[in-house]
C-alpha cells in the first residue's frame, strides 16, 4: 500500500496523493495465458521485490494495471494483505474442502491464512507443518487443527491421532521445500488432491 507521488506520461485514471494497493505480480500482456485473461499464469512474470527491486524502499515504481484504488473506510492495514490473502484463497479454492482432512505445507502468512480459509469452508481437519514454532502457533490461533514440528512430530502420528487411515484429501503445498512436498504426497490418500503455490526446487521430483 502507498500514495501516488508521481504518475507516467500515459497513466490515466489515477492522481497525486491516492493511496493504492499494488499487485505484486507483472505480466507480459502478450502471452497466450494473457490474452485468454489468466495472467497469473503468465509465463513472464515478473515479481516486484523478487525479479526487480521491491517495496523495502522509500518509492517502487509498478504499471497501471497493476494498481488498486482504495477506499477511506477501509484501514490500510486490510490492503496491505491483498496479495499474501489473494494467494491464500485462490489455493485453498481451487478443490471443495467441505468435510475433506487438508494437509498444509508452510506456515507463513499465506499458510497460515489458508488455515482460517480451510475452515471457513468447512474442512473436518485442517493440519499445518512447519519447523518455526512462532509461524505454528500463529496457525494454531487461526484454527489448525493440528499445527506440527516435523522436527518433533511425524505425520504419520498425526493421523493417528486424528483416526485418519488412508490419508490427507487435499494438499495445499506453500513452503516451497522439497521435502515437505514428498511428505506430504506421502501422506495422501488415492486420488487426493494438491495445489502447488511454493515455489519449488526446479529438480524436485513427484
Amino acid at each position: 500500500v502507498g500514495e501516488i507521488v508521481e504518475l507516467g506520461s500515459e497513466v490515466h485514471g489515477y492522481e497525486l496523493g491516492e493511496i493504492v494497493s499494488v499487485e505484486g505480480h507483472i505480466t507480459c500482456g502478450r502471452c497466450r495465458m494473457c490474452f485468454a485473461g489468466k495472467r497469473h499464469l503468465c509465463r513472464n512474470t515478473i515479481g516486484i521485490g523478487v525479479n526487480r527491486n521491491g517495496a523495502m524502499a522509500e518509492f517502487v515504481t509498478a504499471p497501471q494495471a497493476n494498481l488498486w484504488k482504495t477506499r477511506p473506510e477501509i484501514p490500510e492495514e486490510y490492503y496491505a494483505i491483498f496479495d499474501p490473502y489473494g494467494n491464500a484463497v485462490h489455493t485453498a479454492a481451487s478443490f471443495d474442502l467441505l468435510g475433506e482432512d487438508v494437509l498444509i505445507t508452510g506456515a507463513g502468512p499465506i499458510g497460515c491464512m489458508a488455515v482460517a480459509i480451510a475452515k471457513h469452508s468447512g474442512a473436518r481437519k485442517v493440519v499445518i507443518t512447519d519447523v518455526n514454532e512462532y509461524r505454528l502457533d500463529l496457525a494454531r490461533k487461526m484454527g489448525a487443527t493440528q499445527a506440527v514440528n516435523v522436527k518433533e512430530k511425524t505425520l504419520k502420528q498425526v493421523m493417528d491421532e486424528e483416526g485418519m487411515t488412508e490419508g490427507f484429501d487435499v494438499g495445499l503445498e506453500m513452503s516451497g521445500n522439497a521435502t515437505a512436498f514428498a511428505d506430504m504426497i506421502k501422506h495422501s490418500r488415492n486420488g487426493a488432491k494438491i495445489a502447488l503455490l511454493g515455489i519449488l526446487p526446479p529438480n524436485t521430483q513427484i
